[in-house]
């Protein structure tokens, strides 16, 4: 399997996911939590250690890879997100990447952050930093992302990147509320990443030029 690995910008680290994390993400999430509606985001110590040991399990199978999100500029952790579905194309069945096999495809998922990080440079950042080591470090051909078809705001974050909508998968799973869900498919293919990567630069730019900027369309959980 791949080893985890970190990856750090300006205003946001992306660190390996470890029971360690437990205490940070549990305070993240226990604020204003009117924006996960439509992802699953733990609440409490209890629910939050069983969200990081399901997602460490599923990183053993070898096809998750999973971050906590740090801000840089007081080290809090701020939310997770992930690596899903890795896999090497070319063969019958499902090919799991290793050292010496990168992924050929890989979605980005399972995204959330605390009230004091939604809406700022920290997503956008967290995005630039997974979508370039997707294309520019494994050289992947395709980034997938998806969300509850009902999470509009989530599905305008998604098409501000530059992803490409792809159609709805209907009954698809089972929703955060316990319903069914509807997914919304999008991706990002490596001839899109150049453009989808110089409009997530110029956000950041604006960031740096004020600090304290309010980033459209940024941190809307996905997953």
């Amino acid at each position: 399997m791949l080893r985890p690995f970190q990856l750090v910008g300006r205003h946001a680290r992306l660190e390996p996911l470890t029971s360690e994390h437990v205490p940070g993400l549990a305070g993240a999430a226990a604020g204003d939590r009117s924006s996960y509606a439509f992802t699953t985001v733990p609440d409490g110590l209890d629910e939050t250690a069983d969200y990081v040991r399901a997602a460490l399990a599923e990183q053993t199978g070898g096809q998750v890879l999973p971050f906590a999100v740090v801000r840089t500029r007081d080290d809090a952790v701020v939310g997770s997100t992930r690596f899903l579905d890795l896999a090497v194309l070319g063969r019958p069945g499902v090919v799991l990447p290793d050292e010496g096999r990168t992924p050929d495809v890989v979605e980005i998922g399972s995204t959330w952050y605390a009230a004091s990080a939604q809406r700022t440079a920290v997503n956008t950042e967290v995005k630039l930093l997974l979508l370039g080591h997707a294309f520019d470090a494994w050289g992947v051909l395709r980034v997938t992302l998806k969300t509850d078809a009902r999470n509009q705001r989530s599905r305008a974050a998604i098409e501000g990147l530059g992803a490409v909508f792809e159609g709805v998968r209907r009954a698809h799973t089972t929703a955060s509320d316990g319903t069914v869900r509807d997914s919304a498919y999008y991706s990002i293919v490596a001839a899109e990443w150049p453009a989808v990567r110089d409009g997530l630069r110029r956000r950041l730019d604006r960031a740096r030029q004020e600090p304290q900027v309010t980033m459209q369309h940024s941190a809307v959980p996905n997953g």
